[in-house]
C-alpha cells in the first residue's frame, strides 16, 4: 500500500537508459574510452546520454519488454515497437499506437544523433520489490514510536526523492486512515443522537407531568443532597473502573497498588448505596420525584457526550494531520555509503597479499623435489653430471620389445653427450680407488638409475674400455630387458648360490667391450646372499678382466643391499631426479651410508628439464644444447 503509491507517484516502475556496448560498454563509458563511431557502434553509449520521460503506456503484453528509441536529428526520435512497428516523434509531444495501446512523451533527450536508448516498464510488483530491497526500516530507541528509514539508490538524488515519496506515502495513507475511522465513528454517533434527543424530551415530559399530577414543584434539601452526592460519588466510580482497566495490563489484583485501587472502589460503591438506601426512606412523592430527575440527567449527561464526541470527529475528518509525523526529512549522506573505494583498496592489498602468500605457499607445497645441482652440493655431495630430460629415452618400458638403449639409438643426443661427461668424472675420480667398480644407487624407486647404469656402460664401452654391466637388484632387477634376455637367464643370485661359476653367468652383448650379469633368479634371501665372502672375491676376480665394473642397485631407503655391496665398491653414485627427489631423501641417502661408515662419492643429476628449471643451470645447457646442434 506505502511503496505501490510511492511507485506511482515517482513512476519508479518506468526505466530509460542508453544501449551500452556488451560485457564492457558500461565500464568503457566511465572511464571515458572513445569508441568509433561508425557503423553498428555509432548506437551505443559513450558517456554523458540522458532522457527523461514525461509518459509511458503499453499494454500488458509488453510490460518487461525492451522498446528501442533512435535518437534522431535535433528534437526527432523513432520509437522501435516490440511488435516490429516504428513510431515517429518529438520531444515534448505525445507519440501514441492507439490499437496497440502504447504511448510515450520524451520530456528530455540529450544524446548525438543515432544513440540507442532502451526503454521498458517493468510490472507494479517488481517495481515494489526493486524498491523494498533497497530501503531499511528500524526503531530508534526500544519502544521509542521512532522509525528510522533508510534508502540506497545511485544518485543522491535519486534516494532523497524516493525516500521522500515513501514517508509522505506513509503519511498520506496514516491520515486517510484517521478520517476513514473518524468518519465512520461519526456515522454511528449522528444515529443516536436522535435516540439520545428524544430520551431526554422523554424524561424532562415524565417529570414533568408528575409534578404537575403532585403539586410537587421541587425536591426538599435532604433530597437534593442525596441526589447530588450520588452524582458525584458515581463520577468517581467511573473514573476508579477507568485506572482498573489500565492497571490490568501491568499488575495483577494481588499487588498493592491494585488492591488499593480495589479498596477505594469497594467504599465507593458501598457509600452509593447507603445513600440509595437513604433515598428510599424519603416520601413517596419526593422518592418518584428523586428517580424521574436521575433519570433526566443521565439522559441529558449522554446527549451532552454524544454532542462533544461528533463535534471532535467533524473536526478530526476535516482534520489532514494524522497519528504520524515526519521528525527529519530526507537527506544524503554527504559521502557515498557505496563502494568505499579506500576499504575496498585496503581489502584488495591484504586479499593480494595473502593470495600472493597462498601462491608461494602452494607452488612450494608442490615443488618437492631437487631443481638445481646447487642444492645437492649443499647437501655436500659433489654432482658429477646432469643428464637431460630426452624425449628418445621415453619409450623404455615397453612390454612388446626390448628397451631401446639411448646411447645407440640416439648416440648425438644431449644426454648422451651428458653420460660421456659423467664417464670423464669418473676416470679421474677413479684413478686412487681400491677398486674399478661403480655402485649405482638412489633413494627411491623411479629416479633413473637403470637408464643410467645402461649408459654409462655402453659410452665407457664405446671409449675403449672393456666394462662389465651387473644387475645387482635382486629383488627387481630389469636390465635384462635392455639385451633381450629372458627372465630365467642366470645371472649374480646363482653365482652368489654357488650353482654357476662366474663365467658362467657373463652374458655377452651386442656392444663391443660390453658384458653383461643379469640378476638372474630372484632369491628369497638376497641381503644374506650379498653377506657373503663371495661378493669380495668376485671383485676381486672382475677387477683383473674389467677397466671399469658397474653395480645397478636397488633404492637405497627400501632395503640395505646397497650398503652391503657398498663396502667393496670403489665408488657410490646417488641418482637423483630433477624436481621428484625431495633434498629429505637425500639427506636420508647421504646419512644411510655414512652408518655404515661409507661417504657418497658423487650425484647424478637425472632427467633434468631446462624449462622447469629455476636456477642458471637453463642458460648453460641451452648454450650447450646450441653447440652441440651447431651445423659445420
Amino acid at each position: 500500500m506505502v511503496l505501490g503509491k510511492a511507485v506511482a507517484d515517482l513512476n519508479l516502475d518506468w526505466r530509460a537508459y542508453p544501449k551500452y556496448l556488451p560485457v564492457v560498454g558500461y565500464g568503457l563509458t566511465r572511464v571515458g574510452f572513445p569508441l568509433p563511431d561508425v557503423g553498428v557502434l555509432r548506437s551505443y553509449a559513450r558517456g554523458g546520454e540522458r532522457l527523461r520521460l514525461d509518459l509511458l503506456q503499453v499494454p500488458p503484453r509488453w510490460l518487461n519488454a525492451d522498446i528501442t528509441l533512435v535518437k534522431g536529428a535535433g528534437t526527432a526520435f523513432d520509437v522501435l515497437l516490440p511488435d516490429g512497428d516504428v513510431l515517429s516523434g518529438r520531444t515534448g509531444a505525445v507519440v501514441r499506437d492507439a490499437e496497440a495501446g502504447f504511448a510515450v512523451k520524451v520530456g528530455e533527450i540529450v544524446a548525438e544523433a543515432g544513440r540507442h536508448f532502451i526503454l521498458r516498464q517493468v510490472s507494479e510488483n517488481a517495481a515494489i520489490r526493486r524498491l523494498r530491497g533497497g530501503m531499511a526500516v528500524s526503531e530508534k530507541g526500544r519502544q521509542s514510536g521512532i522509525l528510522r528509514v533508510t534508502y540506497q539508490a545511485g544518485s543522491p538524488e535519486r534516494a532523497r526523492r524516493v525516500l521522500h515519496a515513501i514517508t509522505r506515502a506513509y503519511l498520506s495513507q496514516n491520515v486517510t486512515r484517521s478520517a476513514a475511522e473518524a468518519e465512520s465513528s461519526l456515522d454511528f454517533i449522528e444515529t443516536q443522537l436522535p435516540e439520545a434527543e428524544a430520551a431526554v424530551a422523554e424524561a424532562e415530559r415524565d417529570l414533568n407531568e408528575y409534578r404537575q399530577s403532585q403539586n410537587a414543584i421541587d425536591l426538599g434539601f435532604e433530597a437534593e443532597s442525596i441526589l447530588t452526592q450520588i452524582g458525584q460519588l458515581e463520577t468517581e466510580l467511573s473514573q476508579v473502573q477507568l485506572e482498573e482497566e489500565t492497571l490490568k495490563e501491568n499488575y495483577t489484583p494481588k499487588h498493592p497498588v491494585y488492591k488499593q485501587l480495589l479498596d477505594n472502589k469497594a467504599h465507593l460503591e458501598e457509600r452509593i448505596s447507603l445513600l440509595r438506601n437513604e433515598a428510599e426512606e424519603l416520601p413517596r412523592t419526593q422518592r418518584e420525584v428523586f428517580d424521574k430527575t436521575r433519570r433526566l440527567e443521565l439522559a441529558e449527561e449522554t446527549y451532552l457526550q454524544l454532542l462533544n464526541r461528533a463535534q471532535e470527529l467533524r473536526v478530526l475528518k476535516a482534520s489532514t494531520i494524522g497519528n504520524v509525523r515526519i521528525l527529519d526529512t530526507a537527506h544524503a549522506t554527504p559521502q557515498p555509503i557505496a563502494p568505499r573505494k579506500s576499504m575496498i583498496l585496503g581489502l584488495c592489498l591484504v586479499l593480494g597479499a595473502l593470495l600472493g602468500a597462498a601462491f608461494v605457499l602452494v607452488r612450494n607445497a608442490l615443488h618437492r623435489g631437487i631443481q638445481s645441482s646447487e642444492q645437492i652440493e649443499n647437501l655436500g655431495i659433489p654432482v658429477f653430471a646432469t643428464i637431460n630430460k630426452s624425449l628418445s629415452a621415453e619409450g623404455a618400458g615397453s612390454k612388446s620389445k626390448a628397451w631401446p638403449i639411448l646411447a645407440v639409438t640416439s648416440p648425438v643426443d644431449l644426454a648422451v653427450e651428458a653420460f660421456r661427461s659423467l664417464r670423464t668424472s669418473l676416470h679421474f675420480g677413479m684413478l686412487d680407488a681400491q677398486s674399478k667398480s661403480v655402485l649405482i644407487t638412489s633413494a627411491a624407486p623411479e629416479a633413473g638409475k637403470s637408464f643410467t647404469s645402461v649408459n654409462l656402460a655402453v659410452v665407457a664401452a664405446q671409449s675403449g674400455k672393456k666394462v662389465c654391466l651387473i644387475d645387482a637388484d635382486l629383488r627387481r632387477g630389469q636390465l635384462r630387458k635392455y639385451f633381450n634376455l629372458k627372465k630365467d637367464t642366470v645371472g649374480l643370485a646363482d653365482y652368489l648360490s654357488d650353482k654357476r661359476p662366474l663365467e658362467g653367468v657373463v652374458q655377452p652383448t651386442d656392444i663391443e667391450g660390453l658384458e653383461f650379469i643379469p640378476s638372474g633368479l630372484y632369491p628369497p634371501n638376497p641381503s644374506e646372499l650379498l653377506m657373503r665372502p663371495t661378493v669380495k672375491a668376485m671383485m676381486e676376480e672382475l677387477d683383473k678382466y674389467y677397466d671399469l665394473i658397474i653395480f645397478d642397485c636397488p633404492p637405497v631407503l627400501a632395503v640395505t643391499d646397497p650398503v652391503i655391496l657398498g663396502r667393496e665398491a670403489g665408488a657410490i653414485l646417488a641418482v637423483i631426479r630433477f624436481d621428484q627427489t625431495p633434498e629429505g631423501e637425500v639427506e636420508a641417502l647421504k646419512q644411510a651410508f655414512e652408518v655404515a661408515g661409507l661417504q657418497v662419492s658423487g650425484a647424478i643429476l637425472n632427467a633434468f628439464d631446462p624449462k622447469k628449471s629455476k636456477s642458471g643451470q637453463y642458460y648453460y645447457y641451452n648454450y650447450r644444447y646450441s653447440y652441440a646442434n651447431r651445423k659445420e
